[in-house]
């Protein structure tokens, strides 16, 4: 029977809308387990969502990445191998009683391997992301029918546990610094309580999961003419471009670029939004865990399975499996009906 006070450990490396979704995992935990130690695993760009956690004891960041760009310089296997090894070294340490490996590819499963826990819970080879994550863990999980998001795949994994949980909860802290940052920006730019923020994000981590900047822009002209909305476009590394392309495509109207952020900021950004629309991208997840009414834009992803989650979000599917196959039309009509919903 497992203590009362078991050292958990969970693995979501990243990215970032991933790791998001996998917080209600963290909160059933610490309500089913309240005495339990907590450790988070997650690459270091992710780290800053977890930091400050409620539901964590600690949280340690790795970063692969930097390891895949190190592995091909001079003497950088070395490096990479004393790394890892210190890694190991210190997860083997904490004495974990369980491992639950919420990825499911090779090397969050070597992860888990190195944690040495009696208990190491996974999904069933068919279910992970590479089938040989199985090997790594001895309890595996097949997710019910009725788990059709990933956020409820996720929970299931806690049945081994005996953990029941219900309804997703997403707790994400907003640093009180970022807030007091974003507080200013909006105050300076004239933006009022009562305005109605849309908050635009047109990039995406890959170029079939964009919709066109064009019909972003199309959209945002038709926002604030139609739907009385106050246009905030945000951007990541690379997508500035996008940003001030919409934004030229609002003449008459100003719509407003957003600062630069870390991630505490963004979080406290989004926070103050009416509405945000994006594609399947993190910051889509990011404000519906937050609270905020989002509408995510779906082409070769399922909306049904990956879209922005929660009671007041929505998930736009194409009816042809492609980015292009979204009308601007029917992403207004949505966009409309939502910030009409939330008032």
């Amino acid at each position: 029977m497992m203590s009362r006070s078991p050292r958990i450990a969970i693995i979501k490396l990243s990215s970032l809308g991933d790791v998001v979704h996998a917080l209600p995992v963290a909160h059933a935990l610490r309500s089913a387990l309240p005495s339990a130690h907590l450790t988070w695993v997650v690459e270091a760009r992710e780290y800053a969502i977890l930091r400050d956690h409620p539901d964590l004891d600690a949280v340690v960041p790795v970063d692969t990445r930097l390891w895949r760009r190190l592995i091909w310089r001079p003497a950088g296997a070395r490096q990479v191998l004393g790394k890892v090894g210190r890694l190991r070294e210190r997860i083997r340490r904490a004495s974990f009683d369980v491992a639950i490996d919420l990825q499911g590819l090779l090397k969050s499963g070597l992860l888990t391997a190195y944690t040495g826990a009696p208990l190491r819970i996974g999904f069933s080879a068919g279910r992970c992301r590479e089938r040989w994550n199985a090997l790594f863990t001895n309890r595996r999980v097949t997710p019910p029918d009725s788990a059709r998001h990933v956020v409820e795949q996720y929970l299931a994994l806690l049945a081994p546990l005996g953990i029941e949980p219900g309804p997703a909860e997403f707790h994400v802290p907003v640093p009180a610094a970022a807030d007091r940052r974003i507080e200013e920006y909006l105050v300076k730019e004239g933006v009022k309580p009562g305005d109605r923020l849309v908050a635009i994000n047109p990039g995406a981590g890959h170029p079939q999961k964009r919709w066109s900047v064009a019909r972003f822009g199309a959209l945002a002209e038709r926002l604030a003419t139609e739907a009385g909305a106050r246009l905030l476009l945000l951007w990541g590394p690379d997508e500035a471009h996008m940003a001030r392309e919409i934004s030229l495509a609002l003449p008459g109207h100003s719509a407003l670029l957003a600062p630069p952020t870390d991630l505490g900021e963004l979080t406290a950004l989004l926070k103050r939004c009416r509405l945000m629309i994006a594609n399947d991208t993190g910051p889509l997840h990011l404000a519906a865990a937050l609270g905020t009414p989002s509408l995510g834009l779906y082409g070769p992803t399922r909306a049904e399975r990956n879209g922005p989650y929660g009671a007041r979000c929505r998930g736009l599917q194409s009816p042809d499996g492609t980015m292009s196959g979204l009308e601007v039309r029917a992403v207004f009509e949505a966009a409309r009906g939502m910030l009409e919903g939330a008032e």
